[in-house]
């Protein structure tokens, strides 16, 4: 893979059971520049525990997609608990701003409830998008309620390569990629050709105009033999330009979800949302830990005695 002039090639190799590693060459030279073991770098570790919580896929994928799901359900029910009842003064008071020189309940309680509020709608969008990878008919309710109710396509079809005509001695691979070059020099800021993984497989280029996010990327098949063009119908093989609405809007769902939609700023913007959302589990539960330890009300209704002697009835048996 390339991403243009003055960066270096790199080629990634390996197995999902044994991990994938990266050498960084020279794309003039072919010199070797450097080296990487993803499965030693910090942030694929980091990766790995907010898709998985660092457990086997076939566990930690389905208890992080319902915990978004339970995180999502307790940001619309904290919505309605938050909204005030009128507009007075007081409470535009407390449900906006934050009494810093009150009590730690107090001050605690305000952090999760102003807090919470400000951050709610993007801490909503990032939950949603982020349900669109946890389950799969979340993923197409989503697309077939933006869409008008239109299934939707598949996002990377499997498309297989079965001519037997070879393209030239040299690997086809090199050749593609030589063609998808001149074919989009100038406009690239990432093209890479993977080699197919089972004889039935084609070659695949990704080819993409920016490489800061990744909803204009495109997927093309070609025959491994002929490199005839194979066509596919799938969300990412046309371009980003002539999809629908829905269309766009799946395909944004990464770049929403990190913030990259919106440059650096978007970035800054969520993680800061992000950090936040973290806060409130734990501001959460002391406010609920605050009331637990309350002592309860009395009960009953006290009655006052009277002031002279009381006097207690005769009761006649018959």
């Amino acid at each position: 893979m390339a991403y243009g002039p003055g960066k270096s090639a790199i080629v990634n190799y390996g197995n999902r059971k044994d991990g994938f590693k990266a050498v960084y060459l020279n794309p003039y030279t072919g010199e070797v520049v450097g080296k990487k073991d993803w499965n030693k770098d910090f942030f694929r570790f980091i990766l790995d525990g907010h898709f998985y919580l660092w457990m086997p896929p076939a566990i930690g994928h389905p208890v992080v997609a319902w915990a978004i799901l339970i995180f999502v359900v307790l940001l619309i029910t904290g919505l309605i608990m938050w909204w005030p009842k009128n507009l007075k003064k007081g409470n535009r008071d407390k449900s906006f701003k934050i009494k810093w020189g009150a009590s730690f309940k107090r001050v605690n309680y305000d952090l999760h409830n102003v807090l919470g509020f400000y951050v709610m709608l993007l801490a909503l969008v990032i939950s949603l998008t982020g349900l669109v990878w946890g389950f799969e008919w979340f993923a197409k309710g989503s697309y077939f309620v933006a869409s008008g109710g239109k299934t939707r396509p598949v996002v990377r079809e499997k498309v297989f390569s079965d001519s037997t005509a070879l393209a030239s001695v040299s690997l086809p691979e090199d050749k593609l990629f030589a063609q998808m070059h001149q074919q989009y020099v100038g406009k690239y800021k990432y093209l890479s050709v993977s080699f197919p993984a089972a004889k039935a497989d084609p070659i695949v280029v990704n080819f993409n105009p920016d490489d800061k996010t990744y909803y204009r990327r495109l997927f093309r098949y070609f025959d491994r033999h002929s490199l005839a063009e194979i066509p596919s119908k799938a969300l990412y093989s046309k371009e980003y330009e002539k999809g629908s609405f829905a269309d766009k809007l799946y395909r944004m769902n990464y770049d929403i979800h990190v913030g990259a939609i919106g440059g650096l700023t978007g970035k800054v913007i969520a993680f800061f949302v992000s950090l936040i959302c973290a806060t409130l589990p734990v501001t959460g539960f002391l406010v609920w830990w605050g009331k637990r330890k309350k002592k309860p009300a009395a009960k009953g209704i006290r009655v006052p005695k009277p002031a002279g002697k009381a006097s207690i009835p005769e009761v006649s048996i018959a």
